[in-house]
């Protein structure tokens, strides 16, 4: 097979996998000056740093080929599609070229099962090591890593490679051994738990007054990742989140990525027919980034109240959800409310609230001090107090609220 015709194929297998970020990942100048290259090509993604770069990566499988039936996955064995497998020599060529053309910044590899974990694991940790060691390769690296795998490979992975991710795959083991029967979720923890002591055992004590002391060898410094799939089994969000706040807690997980599934060919009669709303997908982001970032915890965000269950609202963000079910807490004073209670203000985020934190020991805030912030207005009004402004009212009637501030049907958008 042509390296082309590879290179469709397993390009094409990987978009399924959307743990691929960079964040974490340090900056650095690119070895080509001047180049000029589309970034639209298949099997490049774009990921964001936390101060907003765009980064492009190569996303590839080693190989679709697996030993696996998990019902979910398009490269299961029992699938009927184009197989393909990369030799270590041709990821590393494509790597190279990509980055001298300036298409990419760096690689996201993951594969599927060949003969056995540490086998697979073993080729990918060979790819990364020739890149670094052979070839002086200074871009971002990102490894999927394989939960059964030797734990001498799994270090082995994170000398090389800036980030490394495991897939939870399904938020809960019920639904684990009902779709992946062959997978354990102890084995997966297992193994989120030996690249956390290791992430944490390379940082340097930041207590220790010895600056000749020498530093521990870096190990995966942007941290580990993970997936899971909505909609696939009968999860709700509650269930999903739940599992989420366990991994930020035990592994220090950098990120939680959510996949509304998507049909497959010759389908599993296990599967939903249909897939889940999008919409489903881009709430839980929200939810996630409350959890992480806003003090909230997942009992809050996810009631048991009315219809809705353990679901997140589909037609309002979870933060305003939790604010028209709690009119009680507000509207809140923006010049006298601490920090914490400020991020919970639908509207604000974390950004706005440390603004408004540092404007008010200048002076008492009104409504002319929050446009200036480019605060959405019409969002943030009825649920907070200033100089010049007071909603009691508005308040009084979360439901007459709900229908005013609820956007129109549209596409989803994450940061809308």
């Amino acid at each position: 097979m042509q390296l082309k015709d590879k290179l469709s194929i397993l390009a094409d297998a990987a978009k399924y996998d959307a743990s691929c970020a960079s964040s974490g990942a340090g900056k650095r100048h690119s070895l080509g000056k001047g180049g000029i290259g589309s970034t639209e090509g298949m099997g490049i993604c774009h990921s964001y740093t936390p101060d907003g770069r765009c980064v492009s990566l190569l996303k590839i499988l080693l190989t679709n080929f697996c030993i696996y039936d998990c019902a979910y996955c398009v490269n299961r064995v029992s699938s009927n599609v184009p197989r393909a497998r990369f030799a270590t020599a041709e990821v590393v060529r494509l790597t190279l070229e990509f980055y001298k053309r300036n298409y990419i910044e760096g690689l996201f590899l993951s594969s599927g099962i060949i003969r056995n974990g540490d086998y697979t694991m073993e080729q990918m940790v060979e790819v990364a090591r020739s890149l670094r060691e052979d070839h002086r390769f200074a871009g971002y690296i990102h490894l999927k890593t394989i939960p059964e795998a030797s734990p001498e490979l799994l270090a082995a992975a994170g000398r090389y490679a800036d980030r490394l991710s495991i897939n939870v795959e399904l938020p809960t083991e019920a639904g684990l051994k009902q779709l992946a029967p062959q997978k354990e979720a102890q084995g997966i923890r297992d193994a989120m738990g030996e690249l956390h002591w290791r992430i944490q055992a390379a940082k340097p004590d930041k207590k220790e007054a010895q600056p000749k002391r020498k530093r521990p060898p870096k190990f995966a410094p942007a941290g580990q990742s993970t997936q899971m799939i909505v909609g696939a089994d009968a999860a709700d969000d509650r269930a999903i989140l739940t599992s989420s706040d366990a991994l930020y807690r035990q592994f220090r997980m950098r990120r939680v990525y959510y996949s509304a599934f998507s049909p497959i060919p010759d389908a599993s009669t296990q599967l939903p027919l249909r897939a889940p709303p999008l919409q489903r997908e881009h709430r839980l982001y929200q939810a996630d980034w409350l959890l992480r970032f806003y003090g909230f915890d997942v009992k809050e965000i996810v009631e048991d109240v009315g219809t809705q269950g353990g679901m997140l609202d589909l037609d309002i963000d979870p933060k305003l959800a939790w604010a028209l079910r709690h009119p009680d807490r507000f509207p809140v004073d923006l010049n006298t409310a601490p920090r914490e209670m400020l991020l919970r203000v639908p509207g604000l985020g974390a950004r706005n609230v440390q603004r408004i934190v540092d404007s008010r020991r200048q002076g008492r805030l009104r409504v002319a001090d929050l446009a200036r912030l480019r605060a959405p207005l019409q969002k943030v009004l009825p649920f907070v107090v200033l100089l010049d402004h007071h909603p009691r009212q508005r308040l009084d009637d979360p439901v007459r609220l709900r229908s005013e501030l609820a956007p129109a049907p549209r596409q989803a958008d994450l940061f809308g």
